[in-house]
């Protein structure tokens, strides 16, 4: 990793720096904040009446693209919450399907 792939340092109010250790404008780093999007999407119209659906998806797409990153950092934590939950809203999302 070079110091291009790095974000800026931060300074706080007492001049103490702060420098972020995650990869900056990797392939990794993209899938992680469109994976958010998607997550963040599906939270905002969760609970309004007629988008079920449109949440379960937004929902899946987001959680599978971060079992994706989580893969990629080799992170088993984040493999088990990840893969839970993406069974979890496959299993919503094809119940609601017959629903239809």
């Amino acid at each position: 990793m070079t110091e291009l792939d790095k974000e800026e340092p931060i300074y706080t109010e007492d001049d103490n720096i702060v420098v972020s250790e995650t990869p900056f404008y990797t392939f990794d780093w993209y899938i992680k904040w469109i994976a958010s999007i998607f997550i963040l999407v599906s939270m905002s119209i969760r609970g309004v009446d007629g988008f079920a659906m449109l949440d379960l998806t937004f929902s899946i797409l987001g959680v599978a693209l971060w079992t994706v990153v989580a893969f990629i950092w080799n992170d088993r934590a984040l493999i088990v919450v990840n893969l839970v939950g993406l069974g979890f809203l496959l299993r919503s999302f094809i119940t609601n399907m017959w629903l239809v």
